[in-house]
């Protein structure tokens, strides 16, 4: 079967005379539509779970509503258990996976499959997580339903790029594909699903790669629209002009969101940390996570669900403050209880209702301070989800992009942009964290590469213990020589001014040769040309040195009217950061 798909695709590509760009957008349309039945089929699986539980589906606060408060409590705390358990299940089957997978390791994360690996997804282990995520999603747990849906729209593209033999790069191109169509059918936000892949997994935006990833997401943007029932999670009202100096207002809130954004996150990993402290099985921790809710919801069934109802309520209806900061403080409570017990789910959407509510309460504040100069607080609100957002990705092109395509409005572009770049780079100067490790490995990379740039030599100086006095003898230079495994001896005078260099050849040739060097110093073998670094020379220099030099190491010295010794640089710590300077992304 797979070589006859193998000459299928061969004599299409012939017949058709297609390149492998073509070929790989033809794929790309494929993934898209796999990538959004992916999707709905974890919706319905949601559904049916719903009903399962409570009778009915829908919104997971209007549910925790109509139930009683001892169920509130214990629902919750019995989805985690079972979560927990199905957990353990793809635990086993991972080391199943693993054992098939040979020593190339298997990444079950869509980012590091695409980012470091080579786009092969473990299919047993991304299956069992998925269902626990359903099991913790549809019993109330306060996580973003997100991340298993990209999850299983990747491991689709995956799974179709095996099973026609792509080679691994075009096999990480293809799950790319399909991690943007899965964020394309969650969010209905077809440009942002590109530029979230392109943007956070791959890092960069190269035309090779952005086009099949856009034939991808809008090929699964209209295949979910093809669905009955499917509607945009957020319905945006109209967004209100901003002139004037209220622009400054926004600006403000990039501040706040930027600060807040990597503290949200730290909650979290705090919350990771002391649940993995706790000597109790992995069903017992998401159980107690879900407990934790379920109290909580008793008198904020708010915190029910990944967010979506709340955030709308907040754009369309008022909210007095007090109930903004209660069921904000909660569902942040909630939500680190829920992941923190390790559950499986996505913080996207959390993240966006924590801006919604920051913003809000930004805007009320603002209005009370400038009532007839200021929006309506729902304008901060919808500004505040793109702000935070882009704190906590440190992804700003894709937050502006998201929320622009929820809008729909040009009016919502100017305060945006201003707070989604400000909250990035408050974000990055005030906290190293992100939602993406791979977002903060770049950053490392790119800090480092921008240090290296401005590395000079005095950075890369080493001892020199290869020195000797110009009037040292033959014997205490073969001593030297002896000692180390050098070709060059450095010769000083008294003050340490650099003279030149004794070369290993020359002395070795006079006593093969027998003869007479008892009155023989080192100023008699003296280099006096010998090439040299200063400590203020750049690292392309010093390269140019070497090659031209043609050995191990070289001297360094103070400066050309100051020659004294400040020591050697080696050719493999020159090497070495000039490789790391020119790493690939």
């Amino acid at each position: 079967m797979l070589s006859f798909l193998l000459k299928l695709r061969t004599r299409a590509r012939d017949l058709f005379r297609l390149s492998d760009a073509h070929t790989m957008l033809i794929w790309s349309v494929i993934v898209g539509v796999a990538g959004a039945f992916a999707t709905v089929l974890f919706r319905e699986g949601i559904a049916h779970l719903q009903i399962l539980f409570t009778g009915s589906e829908g919104s997971f606060v209007e549910m925790a509503r109509r139930l009683p408060w001892h169920t509130r409590i214990w629902l919750p705390a019995a989805g985690g258990f079972i979560a927990g358990c199905l957990l353990l299940v793809a635990k086993r089957s991972s080391a199943g996976d693993a054992a098939g997978g040979g020593s190339k390791p298997i990444h079950t994360d869509y980012v590091e499959a695409v980012a470091i690996g080579d786009g092969v997804m473990p299919v047993g282990k991304s299956i069992w997580r998925s269902v626990s995520s359903l099991f913790t999603i549809a019993s109330g747990g306060s996580i973003g339903r997100e991340g298993p849906m990209v999850q299983l729209a990747a491991l689709a593209a995956s799974l179709i790029g095996r099973w026609v033999h792509f080679d691994p790069q075009r096999l990480r191109l293809l799950v790319a594909c399909g991690a943007a169509a899965g964020i394309t059918s969650a969010y209905n936000a077809p440009i942002a699903g590109a530029f979230f892949v392109t943007e956070i997994v791959l890092g960069s935006i190269v035309m090779e790669s952005f086009g099949p990833i856009v034939v991808s997401s809008v090929v699964a943007n209209i295949t979910m629209r093809e669905f009955a029932g499917y509607k945009p999670p957020y319905e945006m009202p109209v967004f209100p002009p901003v002139t004037g100096i209220e622009v400054l207002l926004f600006v403000a809130l990039g501040l706040l969101c930027g600060v807040l954004a990597p503290r949200f996150l730290s909650l979290l990993d705090v919350a990771k940390a002391g649940f993995g402290k706790l000597a109790i099985p992995l069903p017992a921790k998401l159980a107690l996570g879900g407990l934790v809710c379920g109290v909580i919801s008793v008198w904020t069934p708010e915190v029910w669900g990944n967010g979506y109802s709340v955030v709308n309520s907040i754009l369309h209806s008022p909210w007095t403050w007090t109930a903004l900061a209660a069921v904000l403080v909660f569902k942040l409570m909630a939500t680190a209880a829920t992941v923190g017990s390790g559950a499986v789910g996505g913080v996207f959407t959390p993240t966006l209702f924590m801006g919604a509510v920051v913003g809000c309460l930004f805007g009320q504040g603002m209005h009370a301070l400038w009532p007839h100069g200021t929006s309506a607080p729902y304008a901060y609100a919808m500004v505040g989800m793109g702000a935070f957002l882009a704190g906590a990705t440190q992804a700003p092109l894709m937050a502006i992009l998201m929320i622009f395509e929820m809008t729909l409005s040009y009016q919502v572009v100017l305060p945006l942009m201003l707070s989604c770049v400000v909250a990035y780079f408050v974000a990055r100067a005030t906290g190293k964290k992100s939602m993406y490790e791979i977002t903060l490995h770049r950053n490392r990379e790119e800090a480092e590469r921008l240090r290296l740039r401005a590395t000079q030599m005095r950075e890369l100086v080493r001892p020199a213990d290869t020195v000797v006095r110009a009037g040292a003898t033959v014997q205490e230079m073969t001593r030297v020589f002896l000692e180390y495994p050098v070709k060059y001896l450095y010769v000083t005078d008294d003050d340490g001014r650099f003279l030149g260099a004794v070369a290993l050849a020359d002395i070795t040739n006079d006593l093969l040769q027998k003869r007479d060097t008892s009155n023989k110093h080192a100023c008699d073998y003296l280099k006096a040309s010998f090439d040299v670094l200063t400590p203020d020379m750049p690292l392309a220099v010093a390269l140019q040195h070497f090659m031209s030099f043609q050995g191990e190491r070289l001297p360094v010295i103070e400066s050309a009217q100051q020659p004294k010794l400040a020591g050697v640089v080696y050719k493999t710590s020159l090497l070495d950061a000039y490789q790391r300077l020119n790493a690939e992304r």
